[in-house]
């Protein structure tokens, strides 16, 4: 076999290996809603999921499938590219702050995000058939909005487009990623995003401290239990110290009366002696 036969083959090899990862990448991605749920969750419960990402999955004609308000702690979802026409199976998810739905198909039915979502802060609607004003409406609904995007929407073509928007909800601080001065938003609207999950992990790391706190009171029970030997141990040093002191002192006084005992000894032979010399002198 000649060189070129042999680079010809691995060129092959190489070619098909190449298809095969391509075509594993795009059933993934094109699977259906469901099942590509069930693999985000990755032995996780619903309820301990925060952040879902659908997109370019494929929706049940047209229709969310397999999302549950079992999802109670969302707040970020993403279902770009997936086919959706309406919204009208989106569960209850409460603490959703972010919501994207561009590159499908809706083109009304919006006033079930305000049922479903009260807590939504960034509505992502670009790229969707929507055309009228009235379509939007009513997001009004949605008080805590803050951001909406509809780029390469219909509607985005007509007559002072931006100051209608403004007007007809007048909770938006952004649109199509920018203020009514048209400045232009920081960070696109992951900003707010990002920072509820933070708040979220400020919270879990408070509880993680009182745990810590809670989870060591064992240890805390030892150091009381070495504080307390420690204190016995002092009152018995006291204890010994005053004993001493009182032995010491008992001492003093025993030595004291022995001194006091041998000057009287002392004075009453002096007076013998004084006595006996007193009769010698008679004598004489």
């Amino acid at each position: 076999m000649n060189n070129s036969s042999l680079v010809q083959e691995v060129g092959v090899a190489f070619a098909v290996n190449i298809i095969s990862v391509a075509y594993e990448h795009t059933s993934y991605l094109k699977m259906d809603m469901k099942k590509r749920i069930h693999l985000e969750l990755r032995n996780r419960t619903p309820s301990d999921v925060k952040e879902l990402v659908l997109d370019n999955c494929r929706s049940n004609e047209g229709k969310i499938e397999g999302l549950t308000d079992e999802f109670e702690e969302l707040v970020f979802l993403s279902t770009i590219n997936v086919g959706l026409t309406s919204v009208a199976n989106l569960p209850k998810l409460k603490k959703l702050k972010k919501l994207e739905l561009s590159d499908n198909r809706i083109s009304g039915g919006l006033e079930v995000l305000g049922e479903k979502c009260p807590s939504l802060t960034h509505l992502n609607l670009s790229g969707n058939k929507i055309k009228d004003l009235s379509t939007i409406e009513p997001l009004k609904k949605l008080e805590t909005l803050k951001s909406l995007d509809l780029f390469n929407c219909e509607v985005t073509n007509l007559n002072e487009y931006r100051d209608n928007v403004f007007k007809l909800l007048p909770q938006l601080t952004y649109l199509d990623g920018y203020d009514k001065s048209d400045k232009e938003a920081p960070d696109s609207d992951a900003e707010a995003y990002v920072e509820g999950l933070d708040d979220d992990e400020e919270e879990d790391d408070d509880v993680e401290e009182d745990y810590d706190e809670d989870a060591v009171p064992g240890e805390e029970e030892e150091d009381d239990g070495e504080d307390d030997e420690e204190e016995e141990g002092e009152e018995e040093e006291d204890e010994d110290i005053s004993g001493e002191e009182e032995e010491e002192e008992e001492v003093n006084d025993g030595e004291v009366d022995d001194e006091d005992n041998n000057d009287e000894e002392r004075g009453q032979k002096r007076k013998r002696e004084l006595d006996e010399e007193g009769e010698d002198d008679e004598e004489d």
